[in-house]
């Protein structure tokens, strides 16, 4: 075939203006492929736009501007810039491209310039796991959901794999190549990996496909999500590594692009096709002490290369559901010194109503005394030490608790700035006791990393530890809109690796996730961040395996930790769905497929807390998470024009 390509690119070589000679004179003969994908990313497939923008799926032509060409055949279009001409319409003399595009597999002849030109073209087809076509244009490649298997007996036959696609060549026997190229584009353009020399075999033909031409297939091929699936012995010489807003790109052996189908989410789910939607992260990397070195990675730019890749793993993962977080180069991370003592936890834990006496503080060095009522509960008692610290000049913000498993009433958070915005220092009087109440406690929330953070548990998982609400509360940027992902050197009393504060149970901190050294240590084993962001993106506090089946293969399982290919990384076709509908925007409808502008679903989730496999149990339901989406539409754009 490359043969035959070269020979085509001699004989209109000579389509020049002046005479016809007598090289082009000679009969010639062309292969196209039938141009069905969707270079431009607009939905509609180039072989059916009536302006087709330049690609290495169409041939240039050199012919004498104001000639005609005499008779055009179906299934063959002739290109000026970018229109097709109709026939006995003149080149104009102007026009600065012309070019043939095939748009269905045959043989047919093109006179062109005095010369005729034998067409032949051939088709490619993409075939999912049932033995239905996926429109190259109009759908999308989906990356695997299922750990590796074996075929079958029959190698191109069904299979029950959602994600799987053959490619599916027809045209005439001799037009036929006997192997393909396949390799994985980012949404860059950059070519991530290859499969060379994919072999086809002959199969039936489609009934839709007319007689004289056959058909070859290739063996269905994987697109997944890292090296570890891409590797595995049992698939690796059919899996291509890919990435959502990508795409799947079909050439010649060593030769040009054919043609290419993007990469986006399920193309089947109970929402319909999912498309490719974006969620936005901002990393706070705590160091352990003021000044000190970052929580991890040696130093700052150690760190931001860990972060980098540990969000990469996320993107590579959730790209299943046609997720991503962004790419890493462009992550929001900031450095930042534990806050000082700023919060004052009316209540502590369990808020407990009081009994009569005074809360005192020092605030920057000044003595604050607030008079506590018998009978006051927690968030009323909150609010007179918060009207006594105002009126010692400081700006003050109430943040309200959930009650706690074992609490008989929520408790409230004083935070304390400075006028200018800079965080206050709340310190125990210079003598006596915070609270005098015999009942209603007051605790101050230091952060002190040196022992590790003090996580919560299933009793106060819901409204977080004091350390936890002093730390988080400290850098609340007020966006509901992004998810803050937490990194500090440790957790104290070991076994956890991650935290995350979800919408659902209704805590004051939402939308955020805590992860450690030893969660990222952990690596491929557990993949932390992504196991948390499937609490925060699914509002979930549960993990699947606490309410049925253990299954170690899902990201959401409790407590798997395996670094292969049947370790805990796959989402389900339901996970999908439920994270579009808990953190998506409103939708009507389904959405279309690769990437629509209507592609996200439901509304979004936030935070109530939820622990890195060893959460509390219990479903929320499929209720509207909030009022902000995390989880954006982000349409494809062409190869190499995303940003």
């Amino acid at each position: 075939m490359i043969r035959r390509l070269t020979a085509l690119s001699v004989l209109l070589g000579a389509l020049v203006g002046g005479p016809v000679s007598s090289a082009a004179a000679q009969p010639g003969s062309a292969l196209l492929v039938a141009d069905l994908d969707d270079d431009d990313a607009d939905g509609v497939p180039d072989g059916e736009q009536p302006r087709v923008p330049p690609s290495p799926d169409l041939l240039a032509l050199r012919m004498p501007r104001g000639a005609a060409p005499a008779t055009i055949p179906a299934g063959v279009r002739l290109l000026v810039d970018g229109g097709p001409v109709q026939p006995g319409s003149a080149i104009a003399a102007n026009a600065r491209r012309v070019e043939l595009q095939a748009t269905r597999a045959g043989r047919s002849e093109i006179a062109l310039a005095g010369t005729t030109v034998a067409i032949s073209a051939f088709e490619i087809r993409a075939i999912d796991g049932a033995g239905r076509r996926i429109d190259m244009a109009r759908s999308h490649a989906s990356l695997q959901r299922t750990p590796p298997d074996r075929l079958g007996d029959d190698p191109f036959g069904n299979l029950d794999d959602p994600d799987a696609i053959r490619l599916l060549v027809i045209g005439a026997p001799d037009d036929l190549p006997l192997t393909l190229d396949v390799h994985s584009a980012a949404p860059s353009g950059k070519v991530i990996d290859r499969l060379a020399s994919v072999p086809l075999g002959h199969v039936p033909c489609p009934e839709d496909v007319p007689p004289g031409l056959v058909c070859g297939s290739t063996r269905p091929l994987r697109a997944v999500a890292d090296d570890i699936d891409r590797n595995h012995p049992m698939i690796a010489d059919r899996s291509v590594k890919g990435e959502v807003g990508g795409a799947l790109v079909v050439a010649l052996p060593g030769g040009p692009k054919l043609q290419m189908i993007r990469i986006a989410g399920p193309r089947t789910s109970p929402l319909g096709p999912l498309g490719r939607t974006r969620a936005r992260l901002r990393i706070l990397m705590v160091r352990p002490r003021a000044g000190g070195p970052p929580p991890m990675g040696g130093d700052d730019a150690g760190a931001v290369a860990i972060a980098r890749a540990e969000v990469e793993r996320a993107n590579a993962l959730w790209g299943a559901c046609g997720v991503s977080f962004g790419p890493p180069e462009e992550l929001d991370i900031s450095f930042v010194d534990p806050p000082r003592p700023h919060l004052l936890a009316i209540g502590c834990d369990h808020g407990l109503p009081a009994s009569g006496g005074a809360i005192r503080v020092r605030v920057d060095g000044h003595e604050v005394t607030a008079t506590i009522a018998p009978r006051m509960r927690p968030d009323a008692a909150a609010r007179a030490v918060a009207a006594a610290i105002a009126a010692a000049g400081f700006s003050v913000r109430l943040s309200d608790n959930p009650v706690i498993g074992a609490g008989a009433h929520g408790t409230t958070d004083v935070l304390v700035r400075r006028p200018g915005g800079a965080l206050a220092t709340i310190e125990p009087p210079a003598s006596g006791a915070l609270s005098t109440d015999a009942t209603l406690t007051a605790c101050i929330g230091a952060v002190e990393l040196d022992d590790g953070l003090q996580h919560f548990s299933d009793t106060d998982a819901i409204a977080g530890t004091v350390e936890e609400r002093a730390l988080l509360k400290a850098f609340d940027d007020g966006d509901p809109a992004t998810v803050d992902v937490v990194m500090v050197p440790s957790f104290a009393g070991g076994g956890r690796i991650g935290e995350s504060f979800i919408f659902a149970d209704g805590g004051a901190i939402r939308n955020t996730i805590i992860e450690d050294r030893a969660g990222l240590r952990a690596d491929r084993a557990s993949f932390a961040l992504s196991h948390e962001l499937g609490h925060v993106l699914l509002d979930e506090p549960g993990h699947p395996d606490d309410f049925g089946i253990d299954t170690p293969t899902r990201l959401m399982d409790a407590d798997a930790a395996n670094a292969s290919a049947y370790g805990p990384r796959r989402l389900t076709v339901d996970e999908c769905a439920r994270a579009i509908r808990q953190s998506g925007a409103p939708r009507g409808g389904a959405a279309r497929a690769a990437g629509a502008p209507d592609g996200a679903a439901g509304a979004p989730p936030g935070g109530a807390a939820a622990a890195a496999r060893q959460g509390p149990g219990g479903a929320t339901g499929f209720r509207p998470s909030g009022p902000v989406p995390l989880l954006a539409p982000w349409p494809l754009a062409p190869l190499g024009r995303e940003r």
